[in-house]
């Protein structure tokens, strides 16, 4: 039977502090978003390759979501990743071959899909652009799972809405934010609507 929908809306500084694993960091500032580059897709695939290597006992899936995994789309230099596994809530399960790895858990959510938040800083000679990644760990089943992969192939199939997210992204990354969260908030509604045009279109 499939997860009921729990919805995500904006968090306040007090729910942000409690979601992170210590300190969340602050970004007090404008967000740094930087033009498409094509390394970001081998990035994903070659830590891909090591997460699935490390794994190998555990039934799952990994796929490439976010702006980075959608051509043509300026984003932050990170890397966002969706880690899928049986039961996200079950750290002992992936945490500990992910750990050599480099990555750290940084977010827990229990209250919004078991979701958790794995992190990876890239060393500052990389062969490519992006600074980090953000590994998201769901659950199988889990709703959001299909939300963020119908939203990811909604923008790479249809250029009126990359380009209507591409000038919301711009548009709010000249603000200055308290939190990266509340950047990603004000893209709500805006994401709301690409994504109910996605699923509307899957019907």
């Amino acid at each position: 039977m499939p997860e009921q929908e729990i919805p995500r809306i904006s968090m306040t500084p007090e729910e942000i502090e409690a979601a992170n694993v210590g300190s969340a960091t602050k970004l007090n500032g404008q967000v740094v978003l930087c033009e498409p580059d094509p390394r970001w897709a081998v990035a994903f695939e070659t830590e891909a390759a090591r997460m699935r290597e490390e794994l190998d006992s555990l039934d799952h899936r990994i796929e490439h979501v976010g702006s980075t995994s959608v051509p043509d789309l300026p984003a932050k230099p990170v890397v966002d990743m969706l880690l899928i596994v049986p039961d996200s809530s079950d750290e002992a399960s992936y945490l500990p071959a992910l750990e050599p790895l480099g990555y750290t858990l940084v977010i827990r959510e229990p209250e919004w899909y078991e979701h958790r938040v794995l992190r990876k800083q890239f060393p500052d000679d990389r062969d490519h652009t992006a600074e980090s990644v953000n590994l998201h760990v769901l659950s199988t089943g889990c709703p959001e799972n299909e939300r963020m992969l119908r939203f990811r192939d909604r923008l790479r199939t249809h250029d009126g809405d990359r380009t209507l997210y591409s000038d919301t992204k711009r548009a709010l990354s000249r603000q200055d934010w308290e939190y990266i969260q509340n950047y990603a908030d004000a893209k709500s509604e805006v994401v709301a609507g690409i994504l109910g045009r996605a699923m509307a279109d899957a019907d």
